[in-house]
Order: C-alpha cells, then sequence, then structure tokens
C-alpha cells in the first residue's frame, strides 16, 4: 500500500535541487518539495506536508497532520510497512 504522509519540514537542504529534510513519524528522510517552492505560499522550516513517494504533494496544517498521522497509525501493520519502506529508502 502506498500511502501519502504528513512530514514536517526540519531544513531546506538544497534550495537548487528542491530537497528538504523531512521528518515523518520519526523516521527523518530528504524529500523533494519542488511542487510547492512555486506555489504562492510556498514552505518553511516547520511547515507540514504530505509526502508521497520521496515527493511533498501538499502543505497540511499541525491539526490536519495530526489526525491524519493518527489515523494512519490506527492502521497498524498498513502504516508500520510504510515506515520501515521509508527507513529503507534514500533520497539524496
Amino acid at each position: 500500500m502506498c500511502l501519502a504522509i504528513p512530514g514536517q519540514i526540519l531544513e531546506i537542504i538544497d534550495p537548487a535541487t528542491h530537497l528538504a529534510k523531512v521528518d515523518i513519524g520519526g523516521v527523518r528522510r530528504n524529500v523533494n518539495v519542488g511542487l510547492l517552492d512555486e506555489t504562492p505560499e510556498g514552505i518553511d522550516v516547520g511547515d507540514w506536508v504530505l509526502i508521497h513517494v520521496g515527493f511533498a504533494l501538499s502543505k497540511v496544517d499541525e491539526d490536519e497532520a495530526a489526525a491524519t498521522l493518527s489515523l494512519l497509525e490506527s492502521m497498524g501493520e498498513a502504516f508500520e510497512d510504510e515506515l520501515e519502506q521509508l527507513r529503507e529508502s534514500n533520497i539524496s
């Protein structure tokens, strides 16, 4: 199963290549934020985004991120599998 998981931007690693370090359920990974860089509101450290296959797809507020994480955690094994795939992946 592939899920869009909320993550919080910890740092903008490389603006030229649109890479940011994001915390996703305790897993820290580089993700591409290029789809959001040119939106009117942009992105910044501390923002919450929905991430799918290494790309930030949309910006969400903290309440929506918390509610989504809670729902995903209630899925049990499917959510744990998704986090394990994140741990094993690497975008650099």
